[in-house]
């Protein structure tokens, strides 16, 4: 398994990874990703500053996507919660996504291992990592939480009008 930054000729994988996602999302009950996000602009903008990343198997199959931000993320300026520490080093994950023909396989746990130890090896200035997630999304609740994230707080409104999230933050260099 391997990620690798994504380029303009990998966008419409991309968008094809985050469409099976919302169809996984919606098909368990969870109403992520169901309207105008995450959307071509989002990820066009994700691809031009380098936020990008696909997951490949072995094979070199792509089995997901991922975009790794970086501070400031505006996102969270309404967030009711506090972190547990204030830095403005950090990064934050966000459409993570694995296709569902490899859903069970252990990838999503794996990819996230390496994920972290990514940033954390080519990022040593990093203080902490930051995500969120839907309220509905267990899941993915499960998936932070066992990759030693902690609940930190909840977002309200921010993706879509009625959403919430939980909000979720690991600290790296303490």
């Amino acid at each position: 398994m391997y990620f690798s930054k994504a380029t303009n000729t990998e966008l419409a994988t991309i968008l094809e990874i985050l469409r099976d996602g919302r169809a996984q999302l919606a098909e368990a009950g969870v109403d992520q990703w169901q309207g105008d996000y995450p959307n071509v602009e989002q990820i066009k903008e994700d691809i031009a500053n380098g936020h990008a990343y696909l997951f490949n198997a072995d094979d070199h199959e792509t089995v997901g996507c991922v975009a790794i931000t970086s501070a400031p993320d505006n996102v969270y300026d309404t967030m009711d919660g506090e972190w547990l520490i204030q830095t403005e080093n950090y990064l934050t994950i966000h459409r993570f996504a694995i296709l569902s023909h490899h859903a069970g396989k252990g990838y999503a746990t794996t990819l996230f291992k390496q994920l972290i130890a990514h940033i954390t090896a080519e990022h040593p200035e990093i203080d902490s990592l930051r995500i969120d997630t839907h309220v509905d999304n267990k899941a993915m609740q499960h998936l932070i939480t066992k990759m030693g994230f902690t609940h930190v707080g909840d977002l309200n409104g921010v993706y879509r009008h009625n959403d919430k999230c939980y909000v979720y933050e690991q600290v790296i260099n303490r």
